[in-house]
């Protein structure tokens, strides 16, 4: 409960346009949200991009915010929303070559859980490696679908498409994200 009120605190406190309060709020919560970034755009240089960009927008409308939900779902939504509008950039960017490309795709011994939970982290590295190889539009409807849970006919309004074109998006990035990480994990075999 004290983080709660501590956050409380911090957001009335960034309402007044104090700096520390903003910076303490950026703290908080840049990791989690460079990780949603990072789900929707393909490089790390992008994602920092996108999040500097929705932390303006939060401060800059933090009076929206109700505090009624939670802080980090809004802050969540608004990241999203700042990555889409990113991609959405670079779809309208002539110079930039975004192809759609077809991807490439519990023990007792206390060495061998360490070796276990290795082998989990680097099947996550791949997965997340994997999302960002996506095209933008597979990797958006992806993300929006599987990790914050819209449904296709949100996804359709959301980005201007067709409910069949997410679906189809949603099927085909699946598709890709397999190949690709079976491929990975043969390469990896290979070298064992």
């Amino acid at each position: 409960m004290k983080d709660q009120e501590k956050l409380k605190e911090l957001i009335n406190d960034a309402l007044k346009q104090s700096r520390k309060a903003q910076e303490e709020i950026f703290k908080l919560f840049y990791g989690r949200m460079m990780g949603v970034a990072l789900r929707y755009t393909s490089d790390h240089d992008t994602a920092q991009e996108v999040v500097q960009e929705s932390f303006i927008k939060i401060f800059d409308k933090l009076a929206l915010f109700d505090q009624k939900g939670p802080f980090e779902g809004w802050i969540r939504r608004i990241v999203v929303n700042t990555s889409i509008d990113s991609i959405r950039k670079a779809k309208k960017d002539p110079y930039r070559t975004d192809d759609d490309n077809d991807f490439k795709m519990g023990s007792v011994n206390p060495m061998e859980e360490q070796e276990d939970a290795d082998y989990v982290m680097l099947k996550a590295e791949m997965a997340m490696e994997a999302i960002q190889e996506l095209s933008p539009a597979y990797r958006t409807v992806f993300n929006l679908y599987v990790i914050e849970n819209y449904s296709h006919k949100e996804i359709a309004e959301k980005l201007g498409i067709s409910e069949g074109t997410s679906k189809s998006n949603l099927a085909k990035a699946k598709m890709n994200l397999n190949k690709l990480v079976l491929n990975k994990l043969e390469q990896i075999k290979q070298y064992e």
